[in-house]
């Protein structure tokens, strides 16, 4: 496998954040797909590990020997420190224009990102997100009772927060790096709720939203994070939000 590629060469147009931890066996495929999708693209992945204790950051290292240093980033930290500090920690070390920030457990699929660079370059939007929540997008691998409990929980904070996007909770965004930095500065929120409230904060600030379909896969490899502590919190940040915004 070629080390970096001519794509590579200059300062990267594109730097992808992606938040890690006990993702072992999901690392070394995202990072792939992701070079397999942007042949042509300028572009830095940026792994946050969060102290992972199954090797993630040994598999890294490994990525790092095969694609380069200046193209595969480890900048890891000692625990878990929650999703929006991850998201803080990679910008603090991204050289992009734009920033995407997507999921390593394969539910946010690299094909998509071409997608998402073209209807920025089309409209220049200053936030292309995903959503499963409109034609051609979907949900893949979820029981009936998980897809319902997502779309309620999507409907609820479309019905309270009026965000302008389709997709509230989703969290696979291209932004650009100077409206990303004004958002996040205006956060709060930790946790998955922190995607809600980037958005939401996003759209009172008057930013160019644009939308592009995804299906999300549920992880493959590994043990979803996502548990009752999450929604509980979901449900405190949707009061929060309807509060402040």
């Amino acid at each position: 496998m070629e080390k970096g590629g001519e794509a590579g060469g200059g300062r990267p147009e594109y730097s992808i954040i992606v938040p890690t931890y006990n993702e072992r066996l999901n690392v070394a495929l995202i990072v792939y797909l992701i070079f397999k999708h942007l042949p042509e693209a300028k572009f830095e992945i940026i792994i946050v590990d969060d102290g992972s204790p199954d090797g993630t950051q040994d598999i890294v290292k490994q990525l790092q020997q095969v694609y380069g240093e200046d193209r595969v980033l480890l900048r890891a930290r000692p625990r878990k420190l929650g999703l929006g500090t991850a998201y803080m920690h990679g910008l603090k070390h991204a050289s992009g224009e734009f920033v995407v920030i997507m999921d390593a457990d394969l539910s946010h699929h690299p094909k998509y990102l071409p997608s998402f660079i073209r209807k920025q370059k089309e409209t220049g939007a200053d936030i292309v997100t995903g959503t499963r929540y409109v034609s051609n997008g979907g949900v893949h691998g979820w029981n009936l009772m998980r897809k319902l409990t997502s779309r309620g929980a999507n409907v609820l904070a479309q019905t309270l927060l009026r965000p302008g996007a389709s997709d509230l909770t989703g969290s696979f965004r291209l932004y650009k790096r100077s409206v990303l930095e004004d958002v996040i500065s205006s956060c709060v929120s930790k946790g998955y709720v922190f995607q809600m409230e980037m958005i939401v904060r996003a759209t009172r600030k008057g930013y160019h939203i644009e939308e592009v379909p995804i299906t999300f896969v549920d992880r493959v490899f590994g043990i979803s994070k996502l548990g009752g502590s999450e929604i509980v919190g979901y449900l405190k940040g949707l009061v929060y939000l309807l509060l402040t915004t």
